[in-house]
């Protein structure tokens, strides 16, 4: 079966993680050296089919044929595994290729080698991805994900925030919310209620969600219900330090490298496809307050360097429950 989309606001996955249970000229959240004409712009390609002869040739005499120019090309092909893996970047003139066109030359390709997968983007036509923020009381993932985004160094439309606290109206948070327009949902967890058929509504209209430190455990349910692709981020202190307080266990431990994860969520608790993991080494001279700001920043990195790779489309499925990240 091939599929070939045109990302838009509204698609219902791209690659779906939530259900399931190279070489590089630019590397993640770097930005592409354009030329200055305005009529030039830059697309997104990738490419997941089975391996054969002729499919980097047939990619590149695609763009070329087009008046576009290739920027960078990313190849996986795994060995004894007969699958292949692409993303390429090229500069194109819309004028010359346009975006309709451009899907239906990528969707002839897709035929030709049987693809699982193809998905085009072009990030200056395409709508931002519409993603809904889930947080708890910490909020310093939350902070730093909106301050990215008021920057526009996040390629997202974030359409709420949802959280099981409720916070004061003068807090930093809500003034920020406030003054951006984002909705901020309060909804009030319980044992036997995690209220996510709420939950469920207020995001059916975004293209993947975030869990900023969301403290409650989604079930199999809630997957399989929103169907998209939910990005989640823990410290690197589990599975040794577990229970309130994490950051002082390992403290008084003495432990001398710390370190966070970003992975999709799967009804399996913290063991979706890993996006992007991050360390830094501790030692004898942190306090608790310096080893708490370490950890907190490297959440921060992690899951904002996720987020980026996700909208790039530089993260592929590979395998049962592993992540291809160009």
């Amino acid at each position: 079966m091939v599929l070939i989309r045109r990302v838009s606001s509204t698609f219902p996955r791209v690659f779906a993680f939530a259900n399931r249970s190279l070489c590089s000229l630019n590397s993640p959240g770097e930005s592409l050296d354009l030329p200055t004409s305005s009529s030039f712009t830059h697309g997104i390609h990738v490419f997941h089919c089975p391996d054969a002869m002729g499919i980097v040739a047939k990619l590149s005499e695609c763009i070329a044929s087009r008046g576009g120019n290739i920027l960078g090309a990313d190849i996986f092909v795994p060995e004894n595994k007969n699958v292949f893996y692409s993303r390429s970047q090229f500069l194109f003139d819309p004028c010359k290729w346009p975006r309709m066109q451009m899907d239906e030359d990528f969707l002839k390709i897709s035929k030709t080698f049987n693809a699982w997968k193809s998905v085009v983007r072009v990030p200056d036509q395409d709508p931002k991805y519409k993603i809904a923020i889930l947080a708890s009381k910490q909020d310093h993932c939350l902070v730093d994900l909106l301050h990215h985004w008021q920057g526009g160094k996040l390629p997202v439309e974030i359409t709420c925030v949802i959280s099981n606290h409720d916070r004061a109206p003068n807090t930093h948070v809500m003034r920020f919310l406030e003054r951006h327009g984002i909705a901020y949902h309060y909804l009030h967890t319980y044992n036997d209620n995690k209220r996510e058929g709420e939950i469920l509504e207020l995001v059916k209209n975004t293209d993947f969600l975030v869990l900023a430190r969301y403290m409650q455990v989604l079930s199999g349910s809630f997957l399989r219900g929103y169907r998209n692709d939910v990005i989640n981020i823990h410290h690197g202190l589990l599975p040794s330090f577990k229970g309130s307080n994490p950051s002082k266990q390992a403290f008084n431990a003495g432990v001398k490298l710390i370190g966070a994860t970003s992975h999709f969520v799967t009804e399996e608790l913290d063991a979706g496809p890993i996006i992007e993991q991050m360390v830094e080494r501790v030692s004898h001279r942190d306090n608790l307050q310096s080893f708490v700001q370490k950890s907190e920043t490297l959440e921060k990195q992690c899951l904002t360097n996720a987020i980026k790779s996700y909208c790039e489309l530089r993260v592929l499925p590979y395998e049962e429950n592993r992540t291809v990240v160009f």
